[in-house]
């Protein structure tokens, strides 16, 4: 991979504590490009701090220092407060995990969805509008001329979820961070939503960048795959190659994944003796 978006070089993350600082990541290093990449971890294993830091979303407690923290050659380390307004929404989006945490209930859709836009660019309100109702369409979401004048409220979840990402790429980032976008929703709209991810990613020409604790299914979508743990990374290495990775927990977290032919049966727990 070649002159890649994102550059990150031993990054570490620590926050106070009475009895000294505690570092939640510790010399992580890895880069993105124009493709589809995941990091996997367990709860409390870094990832989604990482994320944070990479969009400058860190509180103020948070003491960050990385050797290299870096996109599209920008120095995110000395980027001040009005240079990350705006990098954000325009180069770099993030969508959580839950809409209804990250959509507002009291502001229709369309008026969220043009938000970058309104930010970012000097379009008419004519032409965000068509760009919104363009972007809704293409998540997949039905009768966009109502969605858009309609509240959150009105929405499913996985409607929620098709709406974040279209105000996330509405103003053509390089690079999308999606920090466990799908674990709120079912199994078949999981699949739906990261198929869709995945696409537009393609179709955008855009870094993806994709954060969640299932490895078995984030495999088939990304790249390459990050396995973190206890704020490292143990292992990196391109998704076809999981199946003969060297990391015993990466090892041990891809024999975990259920299947039918594991159906009924005690799934392996990592560490536990035989």
């Amino acid at each position: 991979m070649t002159d890649p978006l994102l550059q990150v070089e031993d990054l570490s993350i620590s926050f106070p504590s009475a009895n000294g600082p505690v570092r939640i990541v510790d010399g992580v290093s890895f880069s993105v490009g124009r493709e589809v990449v995941a990091l996997v971890g367990e709860s409390g294993s870094g990832k989604s701090m990482t994320g944070r830091a990479i969009m400058g979303l860190l509180p103020s407690r948070a003491k960050v220092a990385a050797v290299r923290l870096s996109f599209d050659r920008q120095d995110l380390t000395a980027l001040p407060e009005k240079g990350w307004d705006s990098l954000r929404g325009s180069g770099m989006g993030l969508i959580l995990q839950d809409p209804k945490y990250s959509l507002n209930p009291a502001h229709r859709i369309g008026r969220q969805v043009e938000e970058a836009l309104l930010l970012h660019t000097k379009l008419s309100a004519a032409e965000r509008r068509e760009r919104a109702l363009d972007m809704l369409d293409k998540v997949g979401l039905p009768d966009v001329s109502r969605i858009y004048s309609s509240y959150p409220a009105a929405l499913s979840g996985g409607m929620g979820q098709r709406v974040m990402i279209a105000a996330m790429l509405i103003n053509r980032p390089k690079l999308l961070i999606a920090d466990e976008p799908t674990s709120a929703l079912d199994r078949g709209l999981q699949d739906q939503i990261l198929t869709l991810l995945r696409s537009l990613s393609e179709e955008l020409g855009m870094g993806l960048l994709l954060i969640s604790h299932d490895l078995q299914q984030v495999s088939r979508y990304a790249d390459r795959v990050m396995v973190m743990r206890r704020g490292k990374i143990d292992e990196q290495m391109v998704s076809a190659d999981l199946a003969n990775a060297k990391s015993d927990y990466t090892r041990a977290l891809w024999a975990a994944r259920p299947s039918a032919a594991t159906y009924g049966t005690r799934l392996p727990v990592y560490g536990e003796q035989p």
